[in-house]
């Protein structure tokens, strides 16, 4: 993610063969099956926190499947996430730095283990297991060493875990918010897809990006040096009146929608059209099987700059 061709070019195309469309229609049975069972438990709930018995467990199932991580691990998966993405933001406190360093070497010993033992039995793989494509796929002869397997698995979890929890989370959040919308989706569930993108738009999960000037970048109000560290406000783009109209209004008919909560160009976020498929799944399955869904408390955000999520989200289904 943070270095440009040639390396960036090698290590994408690995690592892309665990997201072809045939695994990706592979994960679509998985989701569905990990979505019913969780609604199944909202259900019985009735009052809830949507976070804790919703958001975050759908990336942790979906998750764990993918990179093989066995069950007696897999409570420990956001705590690692958030500990990691904490350390990332523009101004750290050295304790939470400590913390991310923490949670990186001890998740990646837990994934050298697996990665260990997928080598040694590649026959055990699951279906929507990606762990052996990464382990195994070739490009021009070349395989991903121990180092890059174990490092890119960790911000797999990263990439694909706080991230698809803030923005299930956020959606939710939105269409309480937003009860307009809300009927309208229930109207018409169909319209789930521009929805997923309107409230990727609306409230990304990830705010902002990281760039390192290549060269000198002229602008209208001066020159950026080669060399210089850039925060790039991908939630600033993402409502700017420029491209969207009336862009701080929640509108799930929006088209075009040019948002870039996935970013673009060759940085594109390599899991998007698995979290479309995770939003359009989830989300569309919520709404449909709650129709009375109604805020049922204070919430809370996580505290964060670069992600934007809910810590708690209490909510009502019936």
């Amino acid at each position: 993610m943070f270095n440009d061709p040639p390396y960036h070019t090698v290590v994408r195309k690995l690592i892309s063969g665990a997201f072809t469309p045939r695994k990706l229609a592979e994960f679509e049975p998985l989701i569905d099956g990990i979505v019913d069972s969780l609604l199944d438990r909202v259900e019985d709930l009735g009052e809830l926190d949507l976070i804790e018995d919703f958001a975050k467990v759908l990336p942790t199932e979906i998750i764990s499947f993918m990179l093989g991580i066995p069950e007696e691990y897999r409570a420990r998966l956001r705590g690692y996430s958030l500990a990691i993405l904490g350390a990332l933001d523009p101004v750290v406190p050295a304790e939470r730095l400590a913390e991310g360093n923490r949670a990186v070497k001890e998740f990646g010993e837990i994934l050298g283990d697996l990665i260990d033992h997928r080598r040694r039995n590649r026959e055990g793989a699951h279906e929507g297991e990606v762990l052996e494509s990464l382990i195994f796929g070739e490009h021009e002869g070349r395989r991903l060493t121990q180092e890059e397997l174990i490092q890119n698995c960790i911000f797999l979890l990263n990439a694909g875990h706080e991230t698809t929890t803030s923005f299930v989370g956020n959606s939710i959040g939105l269409l309480m918010d937003n009860p307009d919308q809300h009927r309208m989706l229930l109207d018409d569930p169909d319209l789930i897809g521009p929805a997923v993108e309107e409230f990727l738009r609306v409230e990304s999960p990830l705010q902002i990006g990281n760039r390192l000037a290549g060269e000198d970048i002229e602008l209208s109000t001066g020159v950026l040096p080669k060399g210089t560290y850039i925060h790039t406000s991908i939630a600033g783009a993402n409502r700017d009146p420029a491209v969207f109209e009336d862009p701080d209004r929640v509108d799930i008919t929006r088209r075009p929608n040019r948002h870039i909560a996935f970013i673009t160009g060759i940085h594109v976020c390599l899991g998007a059209s698995l979290a479309r498929i995770e939003g359009k799944i989830a989300l569309g399955k919520f709404v449909r099987r709650f129709p009375k869904l109604a805020a049922n408390g204070p919430r809370t955000r996580v505290p964060l700059a670069r992600f934007r999520g809910y810590a708690t989200l209490p909510v009502r289904v019936r």
